[in-house]
């Protein structure tokens, strides 16, 4: 049983043992322990800090880049829709532009084919007029080929122009 219980002078030794480790931790290893601990805490706490503040300025900066991002998408749509208000006015303005520049082509065909019609027109009468001429010239000459119908066309004439 002597191994199980130990004996009072090494119960006595023991706590002797304990104090004296108890008072050179205490003088050469508690405040370092207890600085690294401290220093520990600290850097701990600075960390967390550190974390906080990042978390705060990650918050941040995200809400500026949805803010950016917002801005980009109005802007994007503000060009976007001026694209196409500038789109619309160049394709009515060609509109306009080949409406007024095929009005101008019809309205010049349309002199155009007037002016050649007049010129057929004068053409013809004067070939009309040239072809009676001839043709009245071809009928008086069959009528007065001899001298006795000459005389009496003359004489005809003349009553005509006495009466008048």
């Amino acid at each position: 049983m002597e191994f199980v219980t130990p004996g009072l002078g090494l119960i006595f030794w023991q706590f002797v043992v304990f104090i004296c480790l108890l008072l050179i931790l205490k003088k050469f290893a508690w405040k370092p322990i207890t600085a690294a601990l401290h220093e520990r805490e600290h850097s701990i706490d600075s960390a967390l800090k550190a974390a906080e503040e990042a978390k705060r300025e990650m918050s941040k900066l995200k809400a500026d880049n949805e803010k950016l991002l917002e801005e980009a998408r109005l802007e994007r749509d503000s060009i976007v829709k001026l694209a196409r208000q500038t789109a619309d006015g160049l394709i009515e303005e060609a509109k306009e532009k080949a409406t007024t520049e095929s009005n101008r082509i019809v309205e010049a065909a349309r002199l155009a084919i007037q002016q050649e019609r007049q010129a057929a027109i004068q053409d013809i009468k004067q070939q009309v007029a040239s072809l009676s001429l001839e043709i009245a010239e071809v009928v008086l000459r069959n009528q007065l080929k001899d001298d006795a119908a000459q005389r009496a066309l003359v004489n005809k004439l003349v009553d005509d122009a006495k009466l008048n």
